[in-house]
């Protein structure tokens, strides 16, 4: 089914993609849409409320128009399904995004963990396996999960 949803994206984008908003293997934006598409799609095949939150996190941290973000998206959807692991996204995010983007990055990836309003022990897993990639503290990727938590109103267990 996944491998459906991914030929029919191609097929939308395909057409484009010589467009001037294309996006190329080593941007940052790509790269992290990548790392995000991967964490809502660790426990099967995205819910509406998972793509919806996605979409409205790459058009308001990336600053993009929703014709651009459904690009972006797409073009991270292939790139994610030819991935063979974490490293192949984060170390272009590494060379290009300071600090305080990976902060936002992973906060963006609990945003999106927390959309269903649950973390399973996988979830937690990967962004913390990405978070220690990207050089992010493992206190300040806890705050972050707790702030995210408290913003959508779900406890975080053992706190």
């Amino acid at each position: 089914m996944l491998d459906g949803l991914r030929q029919f994206i191609a097929d939308v984008v395909s057409p484009h993609a010589h467009d001037h908003r294309t996006f190329d293997d080593s941007g940052y934006r790509l790269a992290a849409t990548a790392l995000l598409i991967h964490v809502i799609s660790l426990d099967g095949e995205p819910s509406d409320a998972e793509r919806r939150k996605l979409h409205s996190l790459i058009e308001s941290r990336f600053g993009l128009d929703p014709g651009t973000a459904d690009q972006l998206i797409a073009s991270a959807t292939l790139v994610e399904g030819e991935a063979v692991d974490l490293y192949h996204f984060t170390s272009v995010i590494m060379r290009q995004v300071d600090e305080e983007g990976r902060l936002r990055i992973v906060e963006m990836m609990w945003e999106l963990v927390y959309t269903d309003g649950q973390v399973s022990e996988f979830e937690d897993n990967v962004v913390w396996r990405a978070a220690d990639l990207l050089a992010v503290s493992s206190r300040d990727r806890i705050e972050l999960k707790h702030r995210v938590a408290a913003r959508q109103g779900v406890p975080v267990p053992g706190s």
